[in-house]
C-alpha cells in the first residue's frame, strides 16, 4: 500500500476537528458534577448523575439520526448532488423534530417509568425529577444538532462539526456555572445551562449552514412527498440503525445495571473503568467519522462516474477497487495507530489514570484486577468502531443493525453463561473465596468483550463477502 499523503489529509480533516469536540464532552459532565460538590448535598450529585443517563438513554434511541444523514449526505456529496445533499437535511430535520415531539408527548410517562425501576432516594428522585423535566425542553436542538453534525461530516466538513460541539460545550460550562452559582436557581441551574447551550448551538450551527450552505437548499424544489424521492432506502436505513441504537443501550445499560449486583466497590470501579473506555472512543470515533464520510464521498463518485457510462468495461476495475481498497486499509492503519498508543497509556501509566479518576484505595485496588481488559480493550474495539464507520459511510445499515442484533445477543449469552458457571465454580470448595466466585466481574467483562468480537466477525465476514467499495 502506497503513501498517498492526499488521503491521509482528508483523513485528518475530519478526524482532528473531531477529536477536538469530542474531548469537551467529559469536561461538561464534570463541571455540572463540581458544581453540584460544592453548592449542594450529595443527593444533587446523584440527581444529576441519574438525570443524565435518563437523557443518554432517550438520545441514544436517536443516534441514528447522525449516522444516516452522514452517510447519506456524504454520497450525495461525491455524485455532485448538491440540491439532494440540502434535501437530505431537511428531510431528516424533520424526523429530528417529530421525534422530539414524540418525547414531548410522552415524557411523563417515561420518566415515571425509568425512575419506578431505578432504585434511588426520594431526594435523589426529586432533583433528577426537576433536571429533567427542565432539560426535555432542548428536546428538538438535541436531535436537530445530531441531523446538522452528521450533514456537516457527510459534506465533508469536520471543522463546522467541532464548532458546534465547542460551542454546546462551551456555552454549556459558562452557563451551568453563572446560574447555579451565581442566582437563586442553585444546582438545578446546570439543567437551565444545558437547555440554553443546545438551542445556542442549534442558531450556530443553521447559521454556519447558511452563510457556507445557501446554494444547496432550493426550497421551491423540495417535496417531502414520499414519491420524489427513494423513500424506501430513506426509512430503511434509519429503521436499522434505530434498532441498532436500542442495542447499544441495551449493552451500555445492562454493564450497569449488572455492576450494581457485585455491590458499591465493584460499580463504582465498574463505572470508572468505562470512563476510561470511553476516553479512547472520544479520539477513535474521530477516525471512524472519517470513515463514514470518505466511503460515502467514494460511493457517490463512483455512482456518478457509472451513471454517465455506457457499459462497466470503460472503467479499470483493478485500478478502481485498488484505490477502494487503499481507503479502507488507511483509514484501518489510522485506527490501529491510535488503539496501539491507549494501549500503552493504559499499560505504563494505570496507577496515574486511576488516581486522577478516585482517591478511593479500595476502588483502586479493583480496578487493578481488570486492567488486562483495559489494556487490550482499544485494539478489539477499534475494529468495530472503524467497521461501523465503513458500513455507515456505505449506507449498510442492514448489516450494522444485524451485527448489533448478534453482539447484544453475545453479550446477554455470555455474560448469563459465565455467571451460571461461576455460581455452580462457587459452590466446590477449591473455588470459594468470595461471594461472587472466581470469575466474580471478570463475566462481565468477558461479556463486554463478546459483544465487540461479535461486530468485528460479524462485519469482517461481510466485507469480504461483500465488499463495500466495487463495481457493479
Amino acid at each position: 500500500m502506497t503513501f498517498d499523503s492526499h488521503l491521509h489529509k482528508a483523513i485528518l480533516r475530519i478526524a482532528v476537528p473531531s477529536i477536538l469536540a469530542n474531548i469537551t464532552i467529559p469536561l461538561v459532565g464534570l463541571v455540572d458534577m463540581v458544581i453540584a460538590g460544592h453548592i449542594s448535598s450529595a443527593w444533587a450529585i446523584g440527581g444529576i448523575a441519574v438525570g443524565t443517563m435518563l437523557f443518554d438513554m432517550l438520545y441514544g434511541c436517536f443516534g441514528f439520526l447522525r449516522v444516516s444523514t452522514a452517510g447519506l449526505t456524504a454520497q450525495a456529496y461525491g455524485a455532485g448532488q448538491r440540491l439532494e445533499c440540502g434535501n437530505l437535511l431537511l428531510r431528516s430535520s424533520g424526523i429530528a423534530v417529530a421525534g422530539a415531539l414524540l418525547i414531548w408527548l410522552l415524557q411523563s410517562v417515561y420518566l415515571q417509568a425509568v425512575l419506578y425501576v431505578m432504585p434511588c432516594s426520594p431526594e435523589v428522585a426529586e432533583f433528577a425529577r426537576a433536571y429533567f423535566n427542565i432539560r426535555v425542553w432542548a428536546a428538538p436542538a438535541t436531535l436537530m444538532i445530531m441531523t446538522c453534525k452528521g450533514w456537516f461530516i457527510g459534506m465533508q466538513d469536520g471543522t463546522r462539526a467541532m464548532v458546534t460541539d465547542l460551542v454546546v460545550n462551551g456555552v454549556n460550562m459558562l452557563a451551568s456555572y453563572l446560574l447555579a452559582v451565581h442566582t437563586p436557581l442553585g444546582a438545578v441551574g446546570v439543567a437551565w445551562g444545558t437547555l440554553i447551550a443546545q438551542w445556542t448551538g442549534l442558531i450556530v450551527a443553521l447559521v454556519m449552514i447558511a452563510t457556507r450552505y445557501a446554494d444547496h437548499f432550493r426550497l421551491s424544489t423540495f417535496d417531502f412527498r414520499l414519491s420524489t424521492f427513494d423513500s424506501s432506502r430513506f426509512f430503511r436505513l434509519n429503521y436499522d440503525l434505530f434498532i441498532r441504537s436500542l442495542c447499544f443501550i441495551v449493552v451500555y445499560v445492562g454493564w450497569t445495571a449488572i455492576s450494581s449486583a457485585y455491590g458499591d466497590v465493584e460499580l463504582a470501579a465498574s463505572a470508572l473503568m468505562m470512563k476510561l473506555f470511553m476516553l479512547f472512543s472520544f479520539f477513535i470515533d474521530g477516525f471512524a467519522y472519517a470513515g463514514e464520510a470518505l466511503v460515502g464521498k467514494t460511493i457517490g463518485e463512483q455512482q456518478s462516474e457509472l451513471s454517465t457510462l455506457h457499459t462497466v468495461r470503460s472503467f479499470s476495475e483493478g485500478d478502481k477497487n485498488s484505490q477502494h481498497s487503499t481507503l479502507i486499509w488507511t483509514l484501518f492503519a489510522w485506527g490501529t495507530g491510535v488503539g496501539l498508543f491507549f494501549s500503552l497509556l493504559y499499560a505504563l501509566f494505570p496507577d496515574a489514570l486511576f488516581a486522577a479518576l478516585t482517591s478511593d484505595q479500595q476502588v483502586i485496588t479493583t480496578m487493578h484486577k481488570y486492567i488486562g481488559w483495559l489494556i487490550a480493550m482499544p485494539i478489539v474495539s477499534m475494529l468495530a468502531f472503524m467497521w461501523d464507520g465503513i458500513f455507515a459511510g456505505a449506507t449498510r445499515g442492514k448489516d450494522i443493525r444485524n451485527a448489533m442484533l448478534w453482539a447484544a445477543a453475545a453479550f446477554a449469552g455470555a455474560y448469563f453463561l459465565l455467571s451460571t458457571l461461576n455460581s455452580q465454580l462457587s459452590t466446590l470448595p477449591s473455588f470459594q473465596g468470595g461471594a461472587g466466585g472466581r470469575l466474580s466481574m471478570h463475566s462481565l467483562y468477558i461479556a463486554y468483550f463478546a459483544h465487540l468480537a461479535a461486530r468485528v466477525i460479524y462485519l469482517t465476514a461481510k466485507y469480504f463477502r461483500q465488499p463495500i467499495l466495487t463495481l457493479k
